[in-house]
This record gives structure tokens, C-alpha cells and sequence, in this order.
């Protein structure tokens, strides 16, 4: 394999990624508060049938704004992407306090959805113009441990506070995490305010991204990853309610599931940036999610420990392969990079459309167990992919060029 020095250098600023860290801890455990039971609360107003089609709009305007989010970034930068996210957040939860279990709240929990990518596309870039290839797993990884920290101690609560105040009591904390996060960021990030130079339509941007064939590799293997956590998100506590499990119980086992994002993603990053790669591990980790979701889709049994075991079983594979996607593409990019950035994150959205209009289709003619069945088969899809990637070896491979990638 040839091997290039890389144009570009990038500096590792401890002090800004600190301030980082404490926002994605925030991040996650605000955005955890809602997000495993938002499927719940759209289903109480539409009817389950009608769930997916709410994340289907959501996610349609999400792919749009992403698509062109680096004009905005050219013209305002990062911080200002990032800071207005929250803004928009608040507006939302405010909304959802005020007008709660009306057709009207739908809109302001749409805009919650859209803003929620935004602030998460917004913190990767900001993330990575502060980094090193050579770290970019350590760094991932210590970003992704962080934000799972946060994420792992929202299901409990949110449980308890639906069970005792109701939607209004998650709604209410949102609130105040989110205001938080906003002055916070408007201290910490202010100067932070980074802008893309180039000028490039949404048409040059396929061309671009098109041109780099691992990049669109591992854009599939995150599409497939997405598709699980769209799966996951909305259509997994629907289904062990409709199996007689409570909220209560659910808490608890949201909270166990989530353990292996905490503990392993950052050895992991460690891993694959001395020693191994990425590529081999990501292979395994999508064979552990397809196990997993089968095991999902053909279990009929009625013990909470039989579940919490196959949903661990299928968050130890997600973690490792999110921060192997992770650690691989930031590899292979840099801060100015913006519009590849913003691109690579349409595999979320896409990810979400695909998974709400393919759910939408099996739920009219087949039980929502079937869901599982076709997610098996897209975590399966991801290996040929990830077999043909380039790997990134160790440390001191770090240096190939990103116009090989």
C-alpha cells in the first residue's frame, strides 16, 4: 500500500476539548431523556402506526439542512451552528411543556429532532478541529465514553419521571439541561467560531465524497449503525411494552444496556490507533449486532433477563463499531473538511427515513417483530463494505493521504 505524508496538520487543544467533553456529557444525557421515550409519547397522541411517519418528516428536513448545513458554517461557523441548536431546543421543550399531548406539540417535538442532529453534527466538527489523526481514536473514544456517561444515567430517571410527573417532568428537566448547555457553550465555544472557506453546491459535494471510496465505504458501515439505533430507538420499547413489560422495569434495563458504551469505547480507541486498526473489529462488531437483532426478532420469551441480556448483547457491538466508524473517518479527514463532515452525518437521517418507511410498509402487512428480522439483515450487509476498506494499522500509518481515502 502506497503511503503519502498528509497536507494537513492539526494541532490537539486539551483546554477546548475538555470544554467539550462536559457539553457531549450534557448532550447525551439530555438528549437520552427523551429519546427512548418519544416513540411512546407520538404513539399516545397518533397511534403507533403513525410513530415512524413523525421521524420520517423530522429526519427529511434533517437530510436537507445537513446537505447544505457547511453554507451556514461558510457564512456564521461552528459555534454559531452549535449555540443556535440549543437555542431552538429550548424554544422546543418549552412548546412541549406548554402544549402537551396535542396535535400542535407534534411540530415543536419535530423541531426538538432536527435540532438535537444539528447540535450533534455541530460538536463533531468543532470535536475534530481540535484533534490529531495520530489521537483520533483516544480522542473519539474518551468523547464517546463521556457522552454515553451522560446518556447512561438518563433512561432511569426518565423512567421515574414519567412514572411520577408524566411527560411535563422529562420535558422539564430537558429544559434546564438544555438552558445549561446553552450558556455553557456561549462561555466555552464563543471564540470557537470556525468557518469553511470553500464555496461548493449540493451537486460537488456528491462528486467530492463519490471520489473517495473507503470514505463511502464507511459511510455505509455508519448507515447500518444508524439503522440499528433508528430501530432501536423507536421501535424497541414499543414492542417490550406491547409484551407486557412497564416503563419501571424498562428503565432499569436501558440503564444495564448501556453499560458497554461507557466501558469500552475508549479502549477500543486506544486499540485501533496503536496496535490494530479498525477494520477487523468492525467485522465482528456487525457480526454481534446481527446475532443479537435475530435473537431479537425470534425470542418469545417473558423474562426481563432474557432481554436485558440480548440488548447488552447488542449495544456491546454498537459500541464498538461506533467508535471504530468513528476513529476511521476522522482518520481520514480534517477540521476544514466541513462539508465532508456535514455529508458523512446525512448517514443518520438516511439511516432514519430508510428505517421509518421500511417499519411503516411491515407494520401494515406483518407484526412489529418483523422489524428486527430486516435490521438483521442490514447489520449483516455491512461486512461486505467494511472487508473492502483500507485499513488504518497503527499510529504510524496515519499518514495516508486523505485523497487515497
Amino acid at each position: 500500500m502506497k503511503i503519502n505524508k498528509l497536507k494537513h496538520k492539526e494541532k490537539v487543544d486539551r483546554k477546548k476539548l475538555h470544554i467539550i467533553d462536559l457539553l457531549s456529557f450534557l448532550m447525551g444525557f439530555a438528549g437520552a431523556l427523551l429519546g427512548y421515550v418519544l416513540s411512546t409519547y407520538i404513539s399516545e397522541i397518533l397511534g403507533t402506526d403513525n410513530v415512524g411517519l413523525v421521524y420520517l418528516f423530522s429526519y427529511a428536513i434533517v437530510l436537507f439542512l445537513l446537505l447544505n448545513l457547511h453554507k451556514i458554517v461558510r457564512v456564521f461557523g461552528k459555534s454559531f451552528i452549535l449555540q443556535s441548536s440549543f437555542v431552538f431546543k429550548i424554544i422546543a421543550v418549552t412548546g412541549l411543556l406548554l402544549m402537551p399531548f396535542s396535535s400542535v406539540g407534534m411540530w415543536f417535538l419535530i423541531l426538538y429532532i432536527i435540532s438535537g442532529t444539528l447540535s450533534w453534527t455541530a460538536i463533531d466538527g468543532i470535536t475534530e478541529s481540535f484533534s490529531s489523526d495520530s489521537e483520533s481514536g483516544r480522542i473519539r473514544g474518551s468523547h464517546l465514553a463521556i457522552m454515553n456517561a451522560g446518556i447512561l444515567m438518563a433512561p432511569l430517571l426518565a423512567s421515574q419521571l414519567l412514572d411520577k410527573y408524566g411527560f411535563q417532568g422529562i420535558f422539564l428537566a430537558s429544559f434546564l439541561t438544555n438552558s445549561l448547555l446553552l450558556v455553557i457553550a456561549m462561555l466555552g465555544i464563543r471564540r470557537t467560531n470556525h468557518k469553511f472557506k470553500k464555496n461548493i453546491n449540493v451537486k460537488k459535494l456528491f462528486q467530492k465524497f463519490s471520489k473517495r471510496k473507503n470514505i463511502m465505504r464507511i459511510y455505509y458501515v455508519s448507515f447500518a449503525l444508524d439503522f440499528f439505533y433508528a430501530v432501536m430507538v423507536i421501535y424497541a420499547p414499543l414492542y417490550l411494552l406491547s409484551r407486557g413489560f412497564t416503563w419501571d422495569q424498562l428503565g432499569w434495563v436501558f440503564t444495564i444496556m448501556l453499560v458497554p458504551f461507557v466501558l469500552i469505547q475508549y479502549p477500543m480507541g486506544i486499540l485501533a490507533d496503536k496496535r490494530t486498526g479498525e477494520r477487523e473489529f468492525l467485522m465482528f462488531s456487525f457480526l454481534i449486532l446481527g446475532i443479537s437483532t435475530i435473537m431479537f426478532f425470534i425470542s418469545d420469551s417473558s423474562s426481563i433477563m432474557v432481554w436485558t441480556m440480548i440488548l447488552v448483547l447488542g449495544r456491546i457491538g454498537a459500541a464498538l463499531a461506533e467508535i471504530l466508524k468513528e476513529s476511521y473517518f476522522y482518520k481520514r479527514i480534517d477540521g476544514n473538511d466541513v462539508d465532508i463532515i456535514d455529508f458523512f452525518k446525512t448517514s443518520g437521517p438516511v439511516a432514519y427515513i430508510a428505517a421509518t418507511a421500511i417499519s411503516g410498509i411491515i407494520l401494515t402487512f406483518l407484526s412489529i417483530n418483523f422489524i428486527f428480522l430486516v435490521l438483521a439483515i442490514i447489520c449483516f450487509s455491512a461486512f461486505y463494505p467494511t472487508f473492502r476498506l483500507v485499513d488504518n494499522r497503527s499510529e504510524k500509518d496515519v499518514v495516508i493521504a486523505t485523497k487515497k481515502a
